[in-house]
């Protein structure tokens, strides 16, 4: 009766999970640049099999399994509809890549190409964190902010002013897509020592920016899924602890 608590409590966690992932897709949903995560699980063998103890098997509960774990949240890296914006400081991606910026001493990417230059002239997000922009070698660029309306930018990230190179916006990847996390907003980070690599060939779009990739209807529809799961979960844990209260309080009871 107790493994079976256990079994419901691991899908009450995991749906909670669930929950918490499709309410951050949703209030992300104008956000420039967001990728939707994707909350994953997986299904835990039985104890006898997962620790190799066959004399610990039980034919009736290895049948039943030993419930769910969550697995790593992934990344959903459809591309996002492209939005024009007239802007020469406004930049999409298409295809692999991200733009890195500058987060203290660490690097992160991200696909929002929403920029502007701050009063040094450094390009940086026009977000609230003002993040410098990285160039191709991981350096913040500097740009001259009187010629900005002489300032265009190519769709391989070479910013040229008058007709002359400025530098160029860096384009970064990583091997493993699994090897992203979120950290909060549009931020990606790299998992412990994976490199990070630079796209040789990107294709920007200037003028134009990335919308976030989250469908309100397929969101909304595994939120209820997810509702649903988490209620009927809940439900079996009450219905255990009132049979076992059951056999504990009245089954054998001396009348």
């Amino acid at each position: 009766m107790v493994y079976g608590i256990y079994l419901s409590a691991t899908g009450v966690i995991t749906s909670s999970h669930r929950q918490d992932v499709i309410a951050n897709n949703l209030a992300n949903l104008e956000t420039t640049g967001f990728k939707r995560a994707l909350s994953l699980v997986q299904q835990r063998p039985p104890e006898s099999r997962e620790n190799g103890r066959g004399d610990l098997s039980n034919p009736i509960l290895d049948e039943i399994g030993g419930g769910l774990f969550l697995s790593p949240t992934q990344i959903d890296r459809t591309q996002g509809l492209l939005l024009p914006t007239e802007s020469t400081l406004n930049l999409a991606v298409f295809g692999e890549g991200y733009f890195a910026v500058r987060d203290g001493e660490k690097t992160r990417l991200t696909r929002n190409g929403n920029f502007m230059l701050d009063r040094n002239g450094t390009l940086i997000l026009s977000d609230a964190s003002g993040k410098p922009v990285l160039d191709v070698k991981q350096k913040p660029i500097t740009l001259d902010a009187t010629k900005l309306d002489q300032t265009s930018i190519g769709r391989d990230g070479t910013i040229a002013i008058n007709g002359q190179f400025a530098a160029q916006i860096g384009v970064f990847d990583v091997e493993d897509p699994r090897n992203l996390v979120p950290v909060g907003g549009t931020m990606l980070a790299p998992v412990g020592d994976a490199p990070i690599k630079r796209v040789v060939a990107p294709t920007m779009q200037s003028g134009y920016l990335e919308l976030s990739n989250v469908d309100p209807a397929t969101e909304l529809t595994q939120l209820m899924d997810a509702q649903r799961q988490l209620e009927a979960n809940a439900n079996m844990i009450r219905f255990q602890d009132q049979t076992l209260g059951r056999l504990v309080n009245d089954v054998g009871k001396i009348s």
